[in-house]
């Protein structure tokens, strides 16, 4: 008994006694009998994850907002013109989730721009518009690559990877489509 004492540190104290009573207690209640440190750190983690999905959100949007102008140059070819509104599409969906988990975590989800700097001069033919959101695809698949390993609750970086897979798959189509080597390499830098 004189060991449960001879604890200075009071949060200590607690876990000891907690862990010896035989208390089963949830994770919350652990964190709030641990103290303010804990639930100031969950917060911060929950703060940046909503930072980081916000800016994944704003991504996508701006990806709808290209696939549009893309879809409405009359420079793509039925088939492409068809992949672009699918991507577009897979786009909304991942917006649409994004936004949704903002909400949960007490955010305010990002709104789309009311005007994008898209190089639409540009955009003289159906490859420059393949080329153009390759690019963005490119840029995406970085994007979620450096997020993955930032979030503080795992279950989002399991679904930033899902989102990650799906726009590889879109960068390699859309590279397959201007002739050019699917995966040029092992790695995605």
């Amino acid at each position: 008994m004189s060991s449960f004492f001879s604890i200075p540190n009071p949060n200590a104290a607690r876990r000891l006694f907690l862990g010896r009573s035989g208390l089963v207690l949830s994770g919350a209640a652990i964190a709030l009998l641990a103290g303010k440190d804990v639930l100031a750190a969950e917060s911060d983690a929950k703060v940046s994850d909503v930072r980081i999905l916000n800016t994944a959100l704003g991504a996508e949007l701006e990806a709808i907002a290209a696939y549009q102008i893309g879809a409405q140059s009359g420079l793509l070819q039925k088939p492409v013109l068809d992949l672009a509104v699918q991507f577009q599409g897979q786009h909304k969906e991942h917006a649409d989730l994004l936004a949704k988990t903002v909400r949960k975590l007490g955010g305010k989800p990002v709104a789309a721009k009311a005007r994008y700097d898209f190089p639409v001069d540009q955009l003289k033919n159906q490859a420059d518009v393949l080329r153009f959101a390759a690019r963005l695809e490119q840029g995406a698949v970085s994007a979620y690559l450096g997020a993955v390993p930032l979030f503080g609750d795992r279950d989002l970086s399991k679904a930033a990877a899902s989102i990650l897979g799906n726009e590889a798959m879109h960068w390699a189509v859309l590279r397959n489509a201007l002739g050019e080597n699917s995966v040029p390499a092992a790695f995605v830098a």
